[in-house]
């Protein structure tokens, strides 16, 4: 088991990154809360989990082990598989999440994309009492990033990475930008228009 990575960062994007230890590159799938508290920093130290299947190894790196730990808990639900725990992840935070499940919030969860009313009840269903007994634990987050001039084809890249045709998203991307005259994060964007999509 890896437990985590901790090497120079060659490449990121709002969904994956690429680290150098030692002259081997590491792809991990992260989440854009991860993107938003490493994408600034040259050396990087993920928390990581290690994905096996048949046909493939795929690496999932955490800024901390609270977000591993969420990922984590939300692989267990029947139904939820890893891309979907990331777009979880990537749509609301970890403590954001653990409030709509203490609070039962189905709408809050079932607006994630891919996420459907029984799903969303599971989630809730399975994880409350487990979340509950964490309560104490609170995630201190809200990193504010600047917008940049390719703010538009950061956002398109990302969500085409998660699946997302880049025809359906388009319009959106350009109702969002234009309705907060352009002043907006990356990850905002990213989930506003997934909350769109």
């Amino acid at each position: 088991m890896i437990s985590f990575i901790k090497g120079k960062k060659l490449e990121i994007d709002p969904t994956k990154i690429i680290i150098d230890v030692n002259d081997i590159g590491y792809e991990l799938k992260i989440s854009l809360r991860t993107y938003s508290e490493i994408k600034e920093h040259s050396v990087v130290n993920l928390f990581t989990h290690l994905q096996v299947k048949e046909d493939s190894h795929t690496l999932f790196g955490f800024y901390d082990k609270s977000e591993r730990k969420t990922f984590l808990s939300l692989l267990s639900i029947s139904g939820v598989g890893p891309s979907t725990a990331i777009m979880i992840l990537s749509s609301l935070s970890s403590s954001e999440l653990n409030s709509a499940i203490i609070s039962s919030d189905v709408l809050k969860i079932k607006s994630v994309k891919g996420i459907g009313l029984k799903t969303a009840e599971r989630i809730i269903l399975e994880l409350k009492d487990k979340i509950s007994k964490n309560l104490n634990q609170k995630n201190s987050n809200n990193f504010l990033v600047e917008r940049d001039n390719t703010i538009k084809n950061e956002a398109l890249s990302a969500l085409s990475s998660l699946g997302i045709s880049k025809n359906v998203v388009n319009n959106h991307i350009d109702r969002v930008l234009d309705n907060n005259n352009n002043n907006i994060s990356l990850e905002d964007l990213i989930r506003e228009v997934l909350k769109r999509s």
